[in-house]
C-alpha cells in the first residue's frame, strides 16, 4: 500500500487500486459519539443507535514514518489531531492502524472508494444475498430469525409473538470482512458492533461502535488467490475425515428407539456414516417443541447402556454423534458443579447470571476464565462425550452471550459478544486435541466470527424454515455456503429438510427430497428431525422419500474420490468445496450475478431446484467450457442459460468436459 499526499488530503493505493481518497471537501474519516440501546430476547437483538456527534476529520497531514506513513486527522487545520492513521505493510497484507488522539469518542466511520459495477462478497455467513452491493449489513452475531423477510406472514407472526422474525442481514456468523471484484479484500479488526454499508455509489462505508484496532487490506491477482489469503489470515480448518463424507449422518431423537429406526435407513440401502442423537442428554417439553435437557452427560433413562451401543455401531463402521452448547440448565447436576467452582458469568450482585432460554434458565460458562475452559474441555467434552465414544456433535448457541453480565476478565460484554463463538469453538477444538482426535472428530457450529476458521471443522447453516422461501428456505443454505466459503471456511452443510416449523409451516415430501438432492453435492449430508418432529414428516416415515434419500446417500458416497481431491485443495489452498461460479470464471461477468448455483470444486456445477413444483430448471453455465449434463449425457457450450428436465431424483448437475474425474461422474448416472 502506498500513500500519495494530495492538496487537502491524501490517496491510498493497494498496488494499482485506489482504495481510499480523502479531501477536505470530501473526507473519508469521521469520529463521533453514540448512545446505543441493545435488548436481547432469546438470542434475538433489538438494537438502536442515537448518534450525538459525527465529526468529519477534514484536515489530513500525512508524513513519512520509516517505510510507511503516519496521518494526523483533525476537524480543521486550526485544531489538534483527533485521530492517527498509520499505514504499514506485512508480508501478504497492508494495514491501516487506528489510534484515537482524544478520549470520549466511541464511533468511527471510514469510507473506501467504490467503483461502478463493483461486486462485494463475504460479511461472514450471509444467508440472503451473495452479492452485498447496494445493501447495509450489521455485524452482530445473533439468532437469524424466523422467515427473515418482513413482508411475509411467518416473519410477522414471529415478531409479534416472540420478537424473533429477523431480517435479511441477521446471521449467526457475521464477519467484518469483504472481498471485492476488484480483487482486493478488507477486514476490520474489531469485536465491537460494526456495519458494512454498500448502499452508496461512490464509497463503501465501514462503521464501528468503538475504535477498531486496524483495517487490513489484501490484494491478489484473482478471487481464488484472495480466498487463499483469507484462509492464511484466519486459519485452516482441519481436514474432514473420510467417514464424514462417505455417507449420511442420520439425525434421530427417539431415545433408545433411534437405534431401531436407524435400521430402516440401512435396510433401504442408505449409505450411513453416523447416527446423530442430539437428545443423548435427555429432553424436556416446551411450547416451542421438544427441547434438549442442557446437562451434558448421557441420560441413562433415555439411552440405557449408551457406551455399549456406541461401540456396537462402531463395529459396523457407523459413528455416534451428540450435542452440546456452552450453557448449563439450573436443574442439572453439572450446573451445581460449575457453580460451586465459580465457573459462571455473574450478575451485578455477584451471583450466577441466569439466561431464560424459553421455559428454563441456564448459567453461562465463562470462557474468559482459563479454569472454566479447562473444566469444560475435560469434564464435559472429554469425559462425558469423547470418553463415552462420541465422534462428533453439534456445538450450538455461541451467539447468545448476554450484554448485561460480568465476566472474569472484566471485559465489556458488548465487546465480547461477537468474540464468544470463537472462544466456544476453541474450547471444543482444544478438547478434541487433548484426546488426540483432531481430524477424526467432527463438531459443527452455526455461530462464528473472525477466526472461527481455525477451530471449527464444519460450518452448519443454522435453523432454516421447513420451506422453499427465498430468505429462510433451501436456497439460503447455498448462499450461506458460498459467502462463508470465500472467507476461508472450506466445509459447509445444512439440515436436510430445514429445522424451524412454526405457525403451521410443515415439511413436505418434495422439500425433503429436493434438500437431499442438494446435500448430496455438499461436503456432508446430515438430516435433522426439526424442532417439532412429531408434527413434521420424517424421512423414514414415507417409503418414497426414504428410497430417494438412500439413493442420494449412495451418490454422495460415490463422490468420495472427488471429495478427497477437494479436501486436499482445501488443506493446500484454503479453497471451499462449494464455490461461486465466478471463483474460476472471473472473466465471465454473468457469473457474478448467480447466487443459486455453485461449482462443487472446479469440475462440477450444481443448480439445486429450490422452488416448489418445478420439474424444469434454468441455470447459467460459465463460458469457456463445455458442460455435460449428469443424467442425460447431453453437452452444452458455456456462456449462456440452459434449461433441463429436473424431475425429483435428477437435480440439475453438470460436469466439466475433460475432467480427470469423468469416469467417477459418469458412474453416478447408474446409481
Amino acid at each position: 500500500m502506498r500513500c500519495e499526499p494530495a492538496d487537502g488530503g491524501f490517496d491510498l493505493f493497494l498496488d494499482d487500486r485506489l482504495i481510499l481518497s480523502h479531501r477536505r471537501e470530501a473526507p473519508a474519516v469521521f469520529l463521533g459519539r453514540g448512545e446505543e440501546r441493545m435488548a436481547m430476547y432469546r438470542g434475538n437483538f433489538d438494537i438502536e443507535d442515537y448518534v450525538t456527534a459525527r465529526l468529519p476529520l477534514a484536515d489530513a497531514a500525512p508524513s513519512r514514518q520509516g517505510d510507511g506513513w503516519r496521518i494526523a486527522l483533525a476537524p480543521s487545520p486550526a485544531e489538534p489531531p483527533l485521530l492517527w492513521l498509520t499505514v504499514t505493510a506485512e508480508p501478504g497484507r497492508s494495514m491501516l492502524r487506528v489510534e484515537a488522539a482524544a478520549p470520549g469518542f466511541n464511533r468511527f466511520w471510514l469510507r473506501l472508494v467504490a467503483e461502478e459495477g463493483e461486486r462485494l462478497f463475504g460479511g461472514g455467513e450471509q444467508m440472503s444475498y451473495l452479492d452485498l452491493s447496494g445493501r447495509r449489513f450489521p455485524m452482530w452475531t445473533s439468532e437469524p430469525g424466523v422467515g427473515r423477510d418482513k413482508t411475509t406472514a411467518i416473519t410477522f407472526e414471529a415478531d409479534r409473538t416472540g420478537r424473533a422474525g429477523g431480517d435479511y442481514f441477521n446471521t449467526n456468523y457475521p464477519q467484518p470482512t469483504f472481498l471485492s471484484s476488484r480483487r482486493y479484500a478488507a477486514h476490520v479488526e474489531t469485536t465491537a458492533y460494526a456495519v458494512l454499508d454498500f448502499r452508496h455509489r461512490g464509497f463503501h462505508e465501514i462503521e464501528v461502535w468503538a475504535m477498531p484496532e486496524r483495517i487490513e487490506f489484501f490484494a491478489r491477482g484473482s478471487i481464488a488467490g484472495l480466498v487463499t489469503a483469507m484462509a492464511d489470515r484466519f486459519g485452516r480448518q482441519p481436514k474432514l475425515p473420510d467417514w464424514a463424507m462417505e455417507g449420511a449422518i442420520v439425525g434421530l431423537k427417539h431415545g433408545a428407539a433411534s437405534f431401531d429406526t436407524l435400521e430402516r435407513y440401512v435396510e433401504a440401502g442408505a449409505a450411513v456414516s453416523a447416527l446423530w442423537c442430539e437428545d443423548w442428554s435427555g429432553v424436556r417439553e416446551t411450547s416451542f417443541g421438544t427441547r434438549l435437557f442442557w446437562d451434558w452427560q448421557a441420560s441413562g433413562t433415555r439411552y440405557p447402556d449408551l457406551k455399549r451401543r456406541i461401540a456396537e455401531l462402531g463395529e459396523r463402521g457407523i459413528r455416534f454423534l451428540g450435542y452440546v452448547n456452552p450453557y448449563l440448565c439450573d436443574d442439572g447436576a453439572l450446573f451445581r458443579e460449575a457453580e460451586a467452582k465459580g465457573y459462571f458469568a455473574t450478575n451485578e450482585a455477584g451471583r450466577t447470571h441466569l439466561v431464560d432460554f424459553g421455559e428454563f434458565d441456564c448459567g453461562v460458562v465463562d470462557f474468559t476464565d482459563p479454569d472454566a475452559c479447562r473444566w469444560f474441555e475435560e469434564r464435559v467434552i472429554g469425559e462425558n462425550m469423547l470418553d463415552l465414544g462420541l465422534s462428533g456433535w453439534m456445538a450450538d448457541f455461541g451467539e447468545y452471550l448476554p450484554i448485561d453480565l460480568h465476566l472474569k476478565n472484566g471485559a465489556d460484554p458488548r465487546l465480547m459478544h461477537n468474540l464468544w463463538p470463537v472462544l466456544w469453538g476453541a474450547v471444543n477444538a482444544r478438547a478434541v486435541e487433548k484426546r488426540g482426535r483432531t481430524g477424526d472428530v467432527v463438531f459443527f457450529m452455526r455461530a462464528g466470527y473472525s477466526g472461527i476458521q481455525a477451530h471449527c471443522p464444519l460450518v452448519w447453516a443454522g435453523d432454516q424454515s421447513v420451506d422453499f422461501s427465498r430468505h429462510d428456505g433451501l436456497v439460503t443454505a447455498i448462499v450461506g455456503a458460498l459467502s462463508s466459503g470465500l472467507l476461508g471456511n472450506a466445509y459447509h452443510h445444512s439440515d436436510i429438510g430445514g429445522y424451524t416449523s412454526l405457525f403451521g409451516n410443515l415439511r413436505t415430501p418434495e422439500l425433503i427430497m429436493r434438500w437431499a438432492e442438494m446435500a448430496a453435492f455438499t461436503p456432508v449430508m446430515r438430516s435433522h428431525e426439526g424442532n417439532r418432529p412429531k408434527q413434521n414428516l420424517q424421512i423414514h416415515e414415507d417409503g418414497a422419500v426414504l428410497a430417494h434419500f438412500a439413493r442420494m446417500t449412495r451418490i454422495h458416497r460415490a463422490l468420495l474420490p472427488y471429495l478427497s481431491s477437494l479436501r486436499d485443495e482445501a488443506a493446500e489452498k484454503g479453497w471451499p468445496l462449494q464455490r461461486p461460479l465466478f471463483f474460476h470464471h472471473e472473466e465471465d461477468r454473468r457469473c457474478f450475478e448467480v447466487f443459486d448455483a455453485y461449482l462443487f470444486g472446479r469440475d462440477m456445477l450444481v443448480a439445486p431446484v429450490w422452488k416448489a413444483g418445478e420439474t424444469r430448471w434454468t441455470t447459467y453455465l460459465p463460458q469457456g467450457e463445455t458442460w455435460v449434463h449428469l443424467w442425460s449425457g447431453e453437452t452444452f457450450a458455456g456462456g449462456g442459460e440452459v434449461t433441463v428436465e429436473a424431475p425429483i431424483g435428477a437435480p440439475p448437475v453438470f460436469w466439466r468436459q475433460g475432467s480427470a474425474f469423468a469416469a467417477c461422474f459418469e458412474a453416478l448416472r447408474r446409481l
